[in-house]
């Protein structure tokens, strides 16, 4: 038992001899040592974990999201109505399509007609989009077309009764329009 005892105070006279292993005269003039202040304390500065003489590394840009723009005709035919030039000048603007990836559209009818029918109105839908994107600066060679017909219905076309949902029939005549994530590559430090 006493074994313990004189090993626990030899462990603290060694704790208390490394505190003091740079004494300094304490302020208030009693001439105790103390240890020296950390520098946050001195200079009320934050200290950083980071080591100054280290570079740090250049982190690459984050990834790009995807863009998905619907693009609406809710009248029906293949006409760009003003929300839908508003839409797509936008579109235009954005940091994906400057990026020169692929862009896709996706064409899309009501269930009102036949398949054949809504099948060529939805391709004709999507290329007035394309023709829009090609006219305002977009290579054609960028531009894919899809045309679903009246397969994805964004909104139901009918009601529970049976009849005619105009608004969800308004809503499915539409252009879908994605452009892919795409990582932007830094041009900085190329030789």
């Amino acid at each position: 038992m006493q074994i313990g005892r004189l090993i626990t105070a030899l462990a603290g006279l060694v704790a208390l001899s490394a505190c003091e292993a740079n004494p300094e005269e304490r302020p208030d003039g009693l001439g105790e040592p103390t240890a020296s202040p950390a520098p946050a304390e001195s200079a009320g500065e934050v200290v950083s974990i980071l080591r100054p003489d280290i570079q740090q590394p250049d982190l690459p840009p984050p990834p790009i999201e995807p863009l998905r723009v619907t693009i609406g005709f809710p009248e029906g035919g293949a006409e760009l109505d003003a929300a839908a030039q508003a839409a797509l000048e936008a579109l235009l603007t954005s940091e994906q399509i400057g990026l020169g990836g692929p862009i896709s559209l996706a064409g899309h009818t009501d269930s009102d007609g036949s398949d054949a029918v809504n099948e060529r109105a939805s391709r004709n839908r999507a290329e007035t989009v394309r023709d829009w994107l090609v006219a305002n600066g977009i290579a054609e060679a960028r531009i894919k077309i899809v045309a679903f017909g009246e397969q994805n219905p964004a909104e139901p076309n009918a009601l529970p009764d049976g009849s005619p949902d105009e608004a969800g029939r308004s809503a499915n005549r539409r252009v879908e329009i994605e452009v892919p994530a795409l990582v932007q590559l830094s041009t900085e430090g190329a030789d």
